[in-house]
């Protein structure tokens, strides 16, 4: 484990031992001394390890070998204190039943235990001792070695851009579109222009590109190109005074004195570049900070078209950049066409260009379009003789091989390197250490993602100076471009992700080789102790392979195809937190019948075949999400409700319509006990007794109700009282997101008629025949999100959404629209607007109507034209979304009207996506059900950009930006450790 992780590791630790120091734990005098001792000892080690403030795993051997031993130690603490805690919880759970519990086998004795903590205290003075005894190589606090300072050095930008190699693929047309922004335009003054994205993608490339034709062009009088990575803003704007003084051009490369402080430094520049029109490149700006300290040594000429140009990896240094009348360019990857002719020129010789070209398959999907992985590979390929050297395919099943120990890889590692290790904080780096748990060939779902990194521990509801958020962390590495969003729903939140190309592969070979995920995918030994573990080979079939495997330590286990009946044995993993069995193919009821040893889970999602749920799961008294969406039970035990810790509960269930007032179920939720905050959902006819159960569940803020139709059941009193109660207003402040999703296909809406304000609600979905909308939705405090399916949506219904003031995301879903006009300051806050037709029935925009449009989606298959849409009334749009069946000529017209608007905004296809990949959604498309989560891709020409730059246009127009192989076994290398890379251990709803 990285000694950073190992750190974070063990202050996760800490608070769990605090926990067993309490009182109803009863536990053994010596054993609680024991405990305080661990305390204290971790407490120094941690303190040890932070003080030094730099990977020691590249300091020597011997500092790798000590960080080895306290890994261990963290390990085997944590593991007698989840030992501790669950046998804890089963003599709690023999209490509460009242009955004889079977005691597993894998149950501790409480003299077992006793002794594991002794045995802990001796390998802590051991590992202690050990360390004085051969203390060498360690260097001292606050000293960075050697290998930690190569691992921040830049990876490619050079100090000039003339030295750049110019072999360029797949550039025309952001180039082109580059070139566009640094034109003269309206109003005439100084413009930002960043390009970001994920290190190799060409950032610096496409930026010299730029900067060398506009220099050879005479339309600056000024011009500089300045590297500002790993420099502070001085050292920034001395290297800026230097390149733009004329003095400096006759130096020729001698050094000139500068000003040491940042004030004088800022007024020379301004002398410099006051009312003359100057272009500058800032190379990979990494901080906000930087960046106003620049920005505050350029002048504020009004009337001179000075251009910026700054890279950078971060999304929001990139919105910070071009904040004020500035344009974002997010570096897209390449196509396969032009992946294909990258890979050619640097794989085969000149002289060779006449034979056989290799298959580039496998090195198309390993690479995923990243330039700087394609050139590495080629390179390699041809340093090692092509033709007759190794194949695309010995390559690619050796990646990890490779990024360890080939110098051709050097460029593509420190690339790698430096994206982790500036990471802020242990936390993050688990946190993408964890994608090795998915296969590389599924989008991984954000919000189940989120609850599996709350449930290993990683990230806290409760965010503190040490360790995140759950979204807090996704949004850094969003914001980093390590993982980048795959489906976007229509009000543009990420439903999933993936890490992509030559990152996925160096997550993986981490996460495997350090024992942090095993995956069981080739023929050698594997640990005998597993933590996390995930299945998705046909190799996990063969029971054999376990027979050697401790899985009574397992905290989280994954399967996504076939396992052994040994792996399906719940019996053995008493430890387990994390169970994700949604897409495991033989998953049975029968293999839920040990469940209830399960007694520390605290994330379950299930799958396959399974009909039932055991009544047994409401002794999982830890257990904090339940997802049944992708299994076929019906009907749920109404005895789950009462789990103490449950928070979202996932899937469409029936509960028993009658609930004894005395039971244990109902005097549990009577006394405000809930923590219940998603109940999605539940299937109803309008009348029981769970309704009334509904309105003690006081923390709850996202509902979704399939209403059923039955045969003479048309009083649905207690159902429009539940839903009253839950949408009541009580005029609180900071009350938060409140989501209500109603399915009524087969039942009137005249229960909704009789619901009064005032009601409260961020997010409504009404899906069935609507009439009229209903009353309450108009008075509504709140709404920012409004979806509406229906067969047909008349005028009265259109009409009553104008008065909606505070609405900022629309969807309409319907056959068609009643003629419609969208008046003048009508929608004046809406954001996003999407219309999903079978019949293109499109309402009148009047000019001054929608004035804060961003995005538009425009989803009908029989779109002809522009038909009638006016968006140049829409000031702010930035994207046009289209049905991909539309019509090649009505494709060209949108584009030329796109270009005919002063946004120039971008003009998207919709995608469908397996549904089998994705989240499951309120809503299905009218024309195909199926398809009911969609990706975005572009209308570009071949051979340049692959996906839109959707988040970056939202984020530039309103600041919402987020805050986007082959399984090589461990390798004791020391190259790869000398990397510090040795050792590796409320929004989810």
């Amino acid at each position: 484990m990285e000694a950073a992780l190992l750190s974070g590791f063990i202050k996760v630790i800490l608070p769990r031992l605090f926990s067993l120091i309490d009182e109803k734990y009863k536990l053994h005098k010596g054993v609680k001394s024991d405990i305080k001792f661990l305390v204290k000892e971790l407490r120094m080690i941690v303190g040890a390890i932070d003080d030094d403030d730099h990977e020691l795993s590249t300091a020597s051997s011997t500092a790798r070998l000590s960080i080895q031993d306290l890994r261990e130690l963290a390990h085997g603490i944590e593991d007698c204190i989840d030992g501790l805690l669950y046998r804890a919880s089963w003599e709690e759970q023999s209490s509460f039943f009242r009955r004889s519990v079977r005691a597993p086998k894998a149950l501790k004795t409480s003299a077992q235990l006793a002794r594991e903590m002794q045995r802990l205290r001796q390998m802590t003075r051991e590992a202690h001792e050990r360390k004085q005894r051969y203390l060498v190589g360690f260097p001292a606090a606050g000293q960075s070695s050697s290998a930690t300072q190569l691992v921040d050095e830049s990876p490619s930008s050079p100090s000039d851009p003339r030295i750049l190699d110019a072999d360029l693929v797949g550039v025309d047309e952001p180039r082109a579109e580059l070139l566009q922004q640094l034109a003269d335009g309206e109003p005439r003054q100084l413009k930002v222009i960043s390009i970001v994205g994920f290190c190799g993608l060409g950032k610096t490339a496409l930026a010299a590109e730029v900067y060398n034709r506009e220099t050879g062009s005479n339309r600056f009088e000024k011009h500089a190109w300045v590297y500002a990575a790993l420099k502070s803003p001085r050292e920034v704007l001395a290297d800026m005074l230097w390149k733009l003084s004329s003095d400096a051009r006759s130096c020729q490369g001698e050094s000139v004195l500068q000003p040491s402080d940042v004030g004088q430094l800022c007024v020379e520049l301004r002398q410099q570049l006051m009312r003359k029109r100057y272009i500058i490149v800032i190379d990979d700006i990494r901080t906000e900070d930087q960046w106003k300290t620049i920005k505050s040594a350029l002048p504020a000429d009004k009337d001179v078209s000075s251009r910026i140009v700054v890279t950078t990896t971060i999304q929001s240094v990139a919105n910070a950049c071009s904040s004020t009348n500035g344009y974002v360019h997010k570096m897209s990857r390449l196509d396969k066409i032009c992946s294909e002719q990258l890979f050619a020129k640097k794989a085969c010789p000149d002289k060779y260009s006449c034979y056989k070209q290799p298959d580039p398959a496998e090195v198309l999907k390993k690479c995923d379009g990243q330039p700087l992985a394609l050139v590495t590979i080629g390179e390699y390929l041809q340093s090692k003789g092509w033709p007759t050297g190794p194949s695309c395919e010995d390559v690619c099943t050796q990646i990890g091989y490779h990024l360890e120990n080939d110098k051709s890889f050097e460029k593509m590692r420190r690339v790698l390197i430096r994206n982790y290790t500036n990471l802020p904080g242990h936390a993050l780096k688990a946190c993408l250490l964890y994608f090795g748990m998915f296969p590389s060939d599924r989008p991984i779902r954000k919000k189940s993602l989120l609850r599996r990194w709350l449930a290993e521990g990683f990230v806290e509801p409760l965010p503190s100076p040490s360790t995140p958020d759950p979204i807090a962390a996704f949004d850094v590495l969003m914001d980093r471009n390590i993982i980048e969003p795959i489906n976007v729903s229509n009000n543009d939140n990420v439903k999933t992700c993936q890490t992509y190309g030559m990152m996925r592969e160096f997550i993986l070979h981490m996460s495997i080789s350090q024992n942090f995920v095993t995956l069981f995918c080739n023929d050698k030994a594997e640990p005998k102790y597993v933590r996390r573990l995930s299945l998705h080979h046909s190799s996990a079939t063969d029971a054999d392979r376990f027979d050697n495997v401790d899985l009574s330590l397992v905290r989280s286990l994954a399967i996504f195809r076939e396992a052994s009946e040994t792996v399906l044995d719940l019996s053995k993993y008493h430890l387990l937190r994390v169970l994700d069995l949604e897409k495991c193919d033989e998953l049975k009821d029968d293999h839920l019948k040990d469940i209830c040893n399960l007694l520390l889970l605290k994330y379950l999602s299930i799958g396959g075949g399974v009909t039932r749920i055991p009544r047994d799961i409401a002794k999982l008294k830890h257990l904090v999400s339940l997802d049944v969406r992708r299994t076929k039970v019906k009907i749920l035990h109404v005895e789950v409700l009462q789990l103490p810790c449950l928070i979202h509960l996932f899937g469409k269930l029936k509960f028993p319509d009658r609930v004894k007032p005395k039971s244990e179920v109902h005097e549990f939720l009577s006394k405000g006990k809930s923590n219940l905050e998603t109940l999605a959902g539940f299937v109803t006819d309008g009348s029981g007794g769970f309704l009334h159960l509904i309105g003690y569940m006081n923390k709850l803020s996202k509902v979704k109700i399939w209403c059923e139709s039955l045969a003479g059941c048309t009083d649905r009193t207690d159902l429009k009282e539940t839903i009253q109660q839950f949408i009541h207003d009580k005029k609180q402040a900071n009350i938060g997101s409140r989501s209500l999703s109603l399915h009524f296909d087969k039942c009137c809406q005249d229960f909704l008629n009789p619901i009064k304000g005032p009601c409260y609600l961020t997010s409504l979905k009404l899906h069935g025949d609507l009439a009229a909308l209903p009353q309450f939705v108009v008075s509504l405090r709140g709404l920012k999100e409004l979806c509406l399916s229906s067969t047909k949506l008349t005028t009265d219904v259109l009409e009553a959404l104008s008065n909606l003031s505070d609405l900022q995301y629309l969807k309409l879903i319907a056959h068609d629209l009643e003629k419609f006009i969208v008046r003048d300051q009508a929608f004046c806050r809406l954001l996003r607007l999407s219309l999903e037709l079978q019949c293109p029935t499109f309402p009148t925009i009047e000019e001054g109507a929608l004035p804060f449009l961003v995005t538009l989606q425009l989803l009908c298959k029989d779109l002809h034209g522009l038909s009638d849409v006016k968006i140049d009334h829409l000031k702010h749009l930035k994207e046009i979304t289209l049905d991909p069946r539309v019509t090649p000529t009505t494709r060209e017209k949108w584009e030329k009207a796109a270009k005919e608007h002063p946004n120039r905004p971008k003009i998207l296809l919709f995608k469908s996506v397996d549904s089998y990949q994705s989240e499951p959604t309120d809503f299905f498309m009218v024309s195909d059900p199926a398809e009911n989560v969609t990706t975005e891709s572009n209308i570009a020409s071949q051979g340049s950009l692959l996906e839109p730059d959707i988040q970056t246009l939202l984020n530039q127009g309103l600041n919402q930006g987020l805050g986007s192989s082959s399984m090589m076994r461990k390798q004791n290398n020391p190259v790869f450790n000398g990397m510090g890379l040795s050792e590796v251990s409320s929004h989810l709803r």
